[in-house]
């Protein structure tokens, strides 16, 4: 190789990888400096594989760095993943307060990026990949496909060469619409959405307060934006939502494993009860137009009855999905509902699973036809929104296990989640007192002391926002 580090090769290096099919000599690729992308190069570190991070951001953890001003449900103690622990420790780093309710900042400045420099420049960022291949095979050509190295393309016209991916590019930059179907709503490319978790007590408090805002959604996402234009006064708000009530939403209440996350749904229903928040439920959205007054929203629900609100913005808080489009010259068994691999998809169906209730799963159900490609983290689980971090954790130990040729440890998967349960911890009130309601979007959980119980889909089904 001429540059290990960037995967970059000569044409006589090449044609000795497509002769030999060694691709060993080529860095694992991972794409996305997130969280779960990080783990992954912690754990590639360790296993003494050599590999190169591309990350779209200028910053690592750039989706994160969207909702910096959030706080996750889940301490400190359980966002670090193992092997990036042992290597922050080992370079004289000091874990946070491990109680601490952490910020999407706090996860940034504290972890991920001090993280990201003991790789140097294995972390390349602003480098967007475009497109995934096999060099000199397209999707339907098969002899001698799995001894070809990958070829990444990156939307700068570079190509790098590469033994295996994982992609961890995650889903952020590609939210479901507005519209009930999943469907774009009539008239939507046409007005202005805001997507989930704006910084309404913050950066972008002048576009909300005073006015009148619409929230559609029924996760944690959701509910935490409705909180925050909660404490702005003279501010108008509706919640939308298509279920027949907001329990699922609302959660466990004061039995959550996640004091933070029970919290959220007690406080928000506190809202609704007394009016400040005014609930639609049955809502369907259909088409949305401007008006003189604002934005005409209307929903049509599958009998016809339709209901009309105008507001001044909207926050569509309905979720992700994921987009395969750079990998559609690999060949991948992907789900036909979630979008998920298709032996990952029934263990995550969010019409059967909350994210506590989501089985341990690694290699074996990350795997697709195309040896090698993997996507871990959010984008694994597809349209199902029962993810959390931990999860993802788990699944990068598991895959890079497998790329190492350890498969006794790939397939000794361990995952244990905490859903709504007993709790009789005072961390959500602790906190509080410290610096006001803690809510977000979830964290991960990795084999919490805190006690466990079978609920159904139907009442923790929302716990991953």
């Amino acid at each position: 190789m001429s540059d290990g580090c960037c995967g970059t090769t000569t044409s006589l290096e090449l044609d000795q990888l497509v002769s030999t099919g060694d691709t060993s000599a080529l860095p694992v690729v991972v794409i996305g400096a997130g969280p779960v992308g990080l783990a992954a190069a912690a754990h590639l570190t360790e296993r003494g594989l050599d590999f190169l991070l591309l990350e779209a951001g200028h910053q690592v953890g750039a989706s994160v760095a969207q909702w910096g001003h959030v706080r996750v449900f889940s301490p400190w103690k359980y966002n670090i993943d193992t092997a990036a622990r042992r290597l922050l420790e080992a370079d004289g780093w000091t874990a946070p307060d491990a109680d601490w309710l952490p910020t999407g900042a706090e996860l940034i400045d504290d972890y991920l990026a001090p993280l990201a420099e003991l790789f140097g420049d294995k972390v390349r960022l602003g480098s967007k990949v475009a497109a995934i291949s096999r060099l000199g095979y397209d999707r339907v050509r098969t002899n001698g496909r799995e001894d070809a190295p990958f070829l990444i393309r990156l939307d700068s016209g570079e190509e790098l060469h590469a033994r295996a991916i994982v992609d961890a590019s995650g889903t952020y930059t590609t939210p479901n619409v507005l519209g009930a179907s999943g469907l774009p709503a009539h008239g939507e490319p046409g007005v202005d959405v805001d997507h989930a978790l704006p910084d309404v007590l913050g950066a972008d408090r002048d576009r909300y307060a005073g006015r009148h805002t619409l929230v559609v959604g029924a996760g944690h996402s959701a509910a935490t934006t409705l909180l925050a234009l909660a404490q702005l006064e003279d501010t108008r708000i509706t919640w939308a939502i298509r279920a027949g009530s907001a329990g699922r939403t609302y959660g466990g209440g004061d039995a959550d494993a996640l004091p933070a996350r029970g919290a959220l749904g007690t406080r928000l229903r506190a809202h609704v009860d007394s009016g400040r928040i005014r609930l639609l439920t049955g809502f369907f959205t259909h088409t949305v137009r401007r008006n003189g007054d604002g934005v005409e929203v209307i929903s049509r629900d599958p009998s016809g009855h339709e209901q009309t609100v105008t507001v001044d913005q909207i926050v569509s808080a309905t979720g992700y999905r994921p987009d395969h489009s750079m990998a559609s010259e690999l060949r991948l068994d992907l789900d036909p509902v979630l979008g998920s691999t298709r032996a990952l998809a029934p263990l995550i169906d969010p019409n059967q699973h909350s994210c506590g209730t989501v089985p341990p799963h690694g290699v074996d159900e990350l795997a697709h036809p195309e040896p090698g490609y993997y996507a871990v983290g959010v984008k694994s689980y597809g349209r199902a929104p029962t993810f959390l971090m931990a999860t993802g954790y788990e699944q990068v130990r598991s895959v890079v296990a497998a790329i190492a040729g350890d498969w006794e440890a790939a397939r000794d998967v361990r995952l244990d989640l905490p859903e709504t349960g007993v709790c009789s911890s005072n961390l959500a009130e602790a906190q509080e007192q410290r610096i006001g309601l803690a809510t977000g979007i979830s964290g991960g959980l990795l084999a919490t002391p805190l006690p466990l119980a079978t609920v159904s889909a139907s009442d923790g089904g929302g716990c991953c926002g």
